[in-house]
Formats: C-alpha cells, sequence, structure tokens
C-alpha cells in the first residue's frame, strides 16, 4: 500500500559499518571517557563503539519516547526517564551518549541534559540513524546529534528487534 511506512532494515554489516563511522569520528575529536547508552536499542551500538574507542566506562540510561515496539509505534507526549541514577557522577567527564536511531530527537536532547546535570564536562550524542522523516524542526542545530552515521526517512527496524 502507499500508505505504509517505508522501512528500512538494516543488518548485522550495516550496523559494524554505522558503528565504525561514529568510532571513527569520535576518535577525530578525542575519545571520551565515558559512553552512555540509551536503553534499550542504543545498548548494542553503544557496547560496540566502547570496544573499538577501547572505553571502560560504559553506562546506560532508560529513556524512551515511544510507548511499544513496532513499525510506526506511538510515541508519548512526553519523553519517559527511567531511573536516571544509572549514570552515577559523571563530574568533569568527557561524555558520548550513543543511541539506534533519532527520530524526533528529543531522547537524545533529554539524555544529554541529564548527563549535563549528572556533572558532564563535555557532551556529544550518536545515533547510527537518524530518521528526517520524523525530526523535530523545532530542534536547535545545536541539538542535533554530533555523529550520525545514516540519515535516512521512514521506520528503521534492526537485527536485534523482533522482525515479523
Amino acid at each position: 500500500m502507499a500508505d505504509e511506512p517505508r522501512t528500512n532494515r538494516l543488518s548485522w554489516p550495516a550496523v559494524e559499518a554505522h558503528v565504525r563511522s561514529i568510532a571513527e569520528a569520535a576518535s577525530l575529536d578525542r575519545a571520551p571517557d565515558c559512553l552512555i547508552g540509551i536503553l534499550r536499542g542504543g545498548a548494542v551500538p553503544a557496547v560496540l563503539v566502547a570496544h573499538l574507542l577501547q572505553v571502560r566506562d560504559l553506562r546506560t540510561v532508560e529513556v524512551t519516547h515511544t510507548l511499544r515496539d513496532g513499525i510506526d509505534a506511538p510515541k508519548s507526549p512526553q519523553v519517559r526517564i527511567g531511573n536516571p541514577s544509572t549514570l552515577g557522577d559523571l563530574t568533569g567527564l568527557d561524555v558520548l551518549i550513543v543511541d539506534d536511531v533519532a527520530g524526533t530527537g528529543h531522547t537524545v536532547r533529554v539524555t544529554a541534559e541529564l548527563a549535563r546535570r549528572a556533572g558532564a564536562t563535555r557532551v556529544r550524542t550518536a545515533v547510527c540513524v537518524l530518521n528526517q522523516a520524523n525530526l523535530d524542526p523545532d530542534l536547535p542545530a545545536s541539538e542535533i546529534p554530533t555523529y550520525t552515521a545514516l540519515t535516512t526517512r521512514g521506520w528503521v527496524v534492526f537485527p536485534w528487534e523482533a522482525q515479523s
């Protein structure tokens, strides 16, 4: 059907290439002290980036905007924060936040705010995929992810997600 969303299914080799791209870009700008993976989808690429950059300080935080899994899943009116204390003390650290995909950009923005509140002195953000179809047009340029491996339009399905 013409009304169905365009779905981009990524393979493991594609994800690995995206992660390498993020790691290379971040290393050119100095490897971070700490990586933060946004749960759930950002955990996988965050681990891979941490290994490539040889960063042992890897943390996770639950920040979500979608209400459930699935193509074109509905979003909550506000970004929901799980347990921000999982970030711990980030005082004086250069932090890289990693997520699998940025739709509206709100999840990455809120996570960056949490990292700054936890004391990070430098906060960079990275996503494997930026979905321009959903990106909030009012999002300031300074809040668009620092590193983006792929820009697309439409829903993205990663190899670790349940596929129907």
